[in-house]
């Protein structure tokens, strides 16, 4: 049995809005993406024809902004994601190591999902965090810095208890432009 996928009045509504800032439906279209994997978790085949049909886009096009992002998710995942930065700065710092050291303790690889549902692991190239890595990004939003074995052991317990760790503000190095020359 297929399922019916259908936004709302009120997410129609949403998605109006989101459209009339943008000059074309393309331009609307990461958004609404956005918007359609909040709702239904990811963007299945359905939800992408729902999204194309509602933008008036093919659901080719859709599915290319869908798969060239590693923020969409295309297939079903964990309630946890955990993108793990192993790009050259934080490949340096023990990314690769880290990676393998979380699939050691999760008992699945890079792309899969635990069997109980609650991770899903990934690399993933840079997430702009060079000077704090290696870094780990959680579900999209939370960024984890300076990672460890010890600090992933932590996240994963937190994790395991429901408990999304607190934002963390990573200072930037002071500057005293008065003392430097131009250049």
């Amino acid at each position: 049995m297929a399922t019916e996928y259908t936004f709302s009045a009120e997410e129609l509504a949403r998605i109006a809005d989101i459209r009339r800032r943008y000059p074309t439906a393309r331009a609307a279209l990461m958004p609404v993406l956005w918007m359609a994997q909040e709702k239904f978790g990811w963007l299945s085949r359905g939800v992408i024809e729902l999204v194309a049909q509602t933008l008036g886009l093919s659901p080719a096009e859709v599915y290319g902004v869908a798969t060239f992002y590693t923020m969409y998710h295309t297939e079903a995942h964990g309630r946890y994601v955990l993108d793990l930065c192993t790009c050259l700065s934080c490949q340096v710092l023990g990314a690769e190591e880290l990676l393998h050291y979380l699939e050691e303790r999760l008992g699945v690889r890079d792309g899969q999902t635990t069997p109980d549902g609650l991770f899903t692991i990934r690399h993933t190239e840079c997430l702009g965090a060079c000077g704090s890595g290696p870094v780990l990004m959680l579900n999209n939003r939370r960024y984890v810095h300076r990672l460890s074995r010890e600090r992933l052991d932590q996240l994963l317990e937190e994790l395991r208890q429901g408990r999304i760790p607190e934002f963390e503000s990573i200072p930037l190095p002071e500057r005293h432009w008065e003392n430097e020359e131009p250049s």
